[in-house]
């Protein structure tokens, strides 16, 4: 684990979720897979979209979680106890009377903020599944956020993001050297584009993509169910998946890595495509 002076590696761990419609349900299950961290503590821990509620009933009201809400005092705990950043995917939180899709961090010092909100919202219609409409519940965030982490640049983007290169553009541009793509893909659209976008992600940012994934069979014990592809990944600046839990759905979600800064200068110099852009 590192101070918080610059770091050239940062320790990181990506986990993988089941989350339902019950906050405390989640908040368990996230305790269960912080705990499999405690005899190495890493730097950095992100969880998926939807870590705390799991809308799984059509037309369920989502429930607008506070920064100071109660059930969220056990994993600032923990972060406390690792001196750790607990990376909240996404929850939802409520602000001007609308509702975001927002990433939330819980800081080593137990501070909880509100980082990013959602910007491209996932309204489509793919066979063999229901039409989506995400804008009917969530209001559209307005602007990319780039966390420092211990002397890192991180980028902030939530699942459907991953689709609109223009805003990994923005990242590279500014110099991230990690972006973040918490997600809770379909598994159809997981199976055809997942692994590929992830890694031209990465390919193109010239940095590492962490990209915790909601993943099985998602069951509130009401006969409500949605399933999720999964196969959280750790993709490295060259594109190569360094970490990936492929189809384990089992009780071992969790990834390890360490990045390094050199790593990320080393694809740089060899490719130097910040000088080279035209447009």
């Amino acid at each position: 684990m590192k101070t918080e002076a610059a770091a050239t590696s940062l320790d990181v761990a990506v986990c993988q979720l089941t989350s339902i419609d019950d906050v405390d349900a989640n908040v368990q299950q996230i305790l269960g897979l912080l705990s499999k961290l405690e005899t190495h503590p890493p730097d950095f821990i992100s969880f998926p979209e939807n870590a705390l509620f799991f809308r799984l009933r059509e037309g369920e009201k989502i429930p607008s979680i506070a920064l100071d809400d109660p059930r969220i005092e056990p994993l600032k705990a923990w972060a406390l106890r690792f001196k750790s950043y607990i990376h909240l995917g996404s929850i939802p939180r409520e602000e001007n009377g609308r509702l975001f899709n927002s990433t939330v961090l819980i800081e080593p010092d137990g501070r909880v903020r509100d980082v990013y909100q959602k910007i491209h919202l996932f309204d489509v219609d793919v066979a063999g599944h229901k039409p989506v409409r995400e804008s009917d519940v969530f209001a559209h965030g307005a602007k990319p956020a780039i966390l420092d982490i211990r002397g890192w640049k991180i980028g902030c983007t939530i699942c459907y993001d991953l689709r609109f290169p223009e805003l990994f553009l923005q990242y590279a541009l500014a110099g991230a050297e990690v972006i973040l793509i918490p997600s809770a893909f379909l598994v159809p659209t997981g199976k055809a584009h997942w692994e590929i976008l992830t890694r031209a992600r990465a390919i193109e940012s010239q940095a590492y993509v962490l990209a915790a994934a909601q993943g099985g069979k998602h069951e509130n014990g009401a006969g409500n169910v949605r399933s999720t592809y999964g196969h959280s990944l750790i993709v490295d600046p060259w594109g190569e998946v360094l970490e990936t839990l492929g189809d384990d759905f089992g009780a071992h979600r969790v990834l390890r890595a360490t990045l390094t800064k050199e790593r990320v200068e080393s694809v740089r110099r060899q490719i130097p495509m910040k000088n080279h852009r035209r447009l």
